[in-house]
C-alpha cells in the first residue's frame, strides 16, 4: 500500500534524524533530546493519537531519561501563564453564562445599513471577544448563536449567509494574535523565550505588538471574503437587523436594562481587561489579576456561575499539553539540541534578517498543512526559530512572535482548524464549501504572510521590537 504525504514526510524526518544523530558534535542529552522531539513530531503528524497524551509521553520520555528534572517538568504547569488562562477560561464562562453577547451582538449589528457595514461591525466584535474568551474554539462557540440570528435574518441572500459563516471563523482566528490569552500557542511562545533567551513578554507587550496586527489583518480579511464571496448587488441592498431576530437564538434578553448579574459581570470583565492593560502602572501580575476576577466572578455573592462550573470550562487536556511541550523546549535549549540542529542550516550566520523572517514566515504559514494543532506547531516551530534567530543575528522575540503570528493561518482545509470546521459542519443553514476555502485561502495566505512580515520588519521596530539582535536594548 503506498504511503500517504504525510506518512511520508514521517519516514524522511526519522531518517534524516539517524542520519543527524550519526554525526560528532552532540552529547548525550542532546541526541535523546532530538529523538523524543521528532518521534514526537512524527506522530502529531501521522497519526490519530490525541496530541496531549503524545505531549506527555514525550516529557515523561525526557524526565525518564534524565534529560530534564521532574521538577522542571511539573513546574510548567504551575507557570503563571498557566495559571492566568485557568482564571481566564473561568472568566469566560461567567460571562457566557450571562447572555452578553447577545446584547453585545444587538450593540454592533444593529446599527449597520449596508452589507459592508454589517461585515465590518461584525469584525470589529469578533475582535473585541479575544480579550473575553480565551481560545478561539470557545470563541466560535460564542459566536455561532450570533451567526444562527444573522442567517436567519438574511435567509432569502443566501450568498450573504455564506459570506458570513466564512468571516467568522476567518476572523476568530486572526484575531487571537491580538492578546496573549488569545491562543495557547501564545503562551508555549512566551515560555519558550524566557527559558531560552529571558526574555518576559507580558499582557502588555503583547497587546501593543498584536492588537494591530490583529486588527489590520483582520478587516483585511473581511474585505477579502466580501468581495470573493458576493456579488455587487449582494453588497449594494440594505441590510437591517434588529433585536427581535438575534432573540429568536438567544436563551437571555438582548434588550431592554442590563439586569443585576449581567451589569456586575460586565463591571468585573471591564476591570479585569483595564488592570491587564495598566500593568505597568500597578506592577500586579496579569496572573493575579485574572486570579481575583475568576474568583470575584464565582462567589456567591456577586459572581455569576458557580466555581465547580467554571472550572469544569477549562480545557485541562490543551493546558497539559501547554506545560508539557514547554518542558520539551526546556529540553531543546538546555541540552544544545535547537542550537547543534540549527548549526546544520547553511549560510544561517551571513543571512539578511528580512531573508530569515520571510523563511520563518513562509514556513509558519504553511505549517497548518502538516501539523493540525496550533499550539503543536509552536511546540515544533518556535524553539527552533529561536535558536535559529540567534545564529542569524536576528531579534528571536521579533522572529519567534513573526512565527506565531504566521502559524494563526489556519483556513486551508474544515479540518485545519477547530473553527472552521464548527462554522462548516452546520446543518439547515447555508455555509461555505471545501472549494471556497480553498479559494480563500490562495489569496489570504499570501496576503497574511506578507502583513506579518511587514510588521516584523518595519512595525515592531518602532514599537521596541527591532529585527537585528545586536541592536536590542
Amino acid at each position: 500500500m503506498p504511503l500517504s504525504l504525510r506518512q511520508t514526510a514521517c519516514l524522511c524526518a526519522v531518517l534524516g534524524l539517524c542520519a543527524l544523530l550519526a554525526l560528532p558534535g552532540l552529547g548525550t542529552d542532546g541526541k535523546l533530546t532530538l529523538a523524543v522531539f521528532a518521534l514526537a513530531t512524527c506522530a502529531w503528524i501521522a497519526t490519530p493519537v490525541d496530541d496531549t497524551y503524545i505531549a506527555l509521553g514525550a516529557g515523561l520520555a525526557l524526565t525518564v531519561t534524565g534529560v530534564i528534572s521532574s521538577e522542571t517538568l511539573f513546574a510548567t504547569l504551575g507557570h503563571e501563564t498557566v495559571w492566568l488562562l485557568i482564571c481566564a477560561f473561568v472568566l469566560a464562562a461567567a460571562v457566557a453564562r450571562t447572555g452578553l453577547a447577545g446584547r453585545a451582538a444587538v450593540f454592533l449589528v444593529g446599527g449597520a445599513g449596508t452589507v459592508r457595514q454589517l461585515v465590518h461591525l461584525t469584525t470589529a466584535g469578533l475582535v473585541v471577544t479575544a480579550f473575553a474568551v480565551p481560545a478561539t474554539s470557545g470563541r466560535a462557540a460564542l459566536a455561532l448563536p450570533v451567526f444562527l440570528a444573522l442567517a436567519a435574518a438574511l435567509a432569502d441572500r443566501v450568498r450573504l449567509v455564506v459570506m458570513l459563516a466564512l468571516l467568522f471563523p476567518t476572523v476568530i482566528l486572526l484575531s487571537a494574535v491580538a492578546t496573549l490569552i488569545g491562543a495557547g500557542a501564545h503562551l508555549i511562545t512566551v515560555g519558550v523565550l524566557r527559558e531560552q533567551t529571558g526574555e518576559q513578554l507580558g499582557f502588555v507587550t503583547w497587546l501593543l505588538l498584536g492588537l494591530p496586527l490583529a486588527v489590520v489583518s483582520s478587516h483585511l480579511a473581511a474585505e477579502l471574503v466580501l468581495l470573493m464571496t458576493t456579488r455587487r448587488a449582494d453588497r449594494t441592498g440594505p441590510v437591517r437587523i434588529t433585536a427581535a431576530h438575534l432573540q429568536e437564538h438567544s436563551a437571555t434578553a438582548v434588550q431592554g436594562p442590563l439586569t443585576a448579574p449581567e451589569s456586575r459581570c460586565l463591571l468585573l470583565l471591564a476591570t479585569v481587561v483595564l488592570l491587564w492593560c495598566s500593568e505597568p502602572l500597578h506592577g500586579v501580575s496579569p496572573a493575579v489579576v485574572a486570579l481575583i476576577g475568576a474568583i470575584v466572578a464565582t462567589s456567591p455573592a456577586l459572581g455569576t456561575v458557580r466555581l465547580k462550573d467554571g472550572l469544569s470550562a477549562v480545557p485541562w487536556p490543551m493546558l497539559l499539553f501547554m506545560a508539557t511541550t514547554m518542558a520539551m523546549g526546556v529540553a531543546l535549549s538546555d541540552s544544545g539540541a535547537a542550537a547543534w540542529l540549527v548549526g546544520w542550516i547553511p549560510g544561517a550566520a551571513s543571512t539578511p534578517p528580512w531573508v530569515f523572517l520571510t523563511g520563518v514566515v513562509v514556513i509558519s504559514t504553511a505549517a497548518h498543512l502538516v501539523l493540525q494543532s496550533r499550539s503543536a506547531r509552536s511546540s515544533v516551530l518556535v524553539p527552533l526559530v529561536v535558536a535559529a534567530a540567534i545564529g542569524a543575528g536576528v531579534n528571536p522575540v521579533a522572529a519567534a512572535l513573526a512565527s506565531t503570528a504566521a502559524a494563526g493561518f489556519c483556513h486551508t482545509l474544515p479540518a485545519s482548524a477547530k473553527p472552521v470546521a464548527l462554522f462548516a459542519g452546520l446543518s439547515g443553514t447555508p455555509t461555505y464549501t471545501p472549494r471556497d476555502l480553498l479559494r480563500l485561502s490562495a489569496v489570504l495566505a499570501p496576503l497574511t504572510a506578507a502583513l506579518v512580515l511587514f510588521f516584523a520588519l518595519a512595525v515592531w521596530p518602532l514599537l521596541g521590537v527591532p529585527v537585528h539582535l545586536e541592536t536590542q536594548p
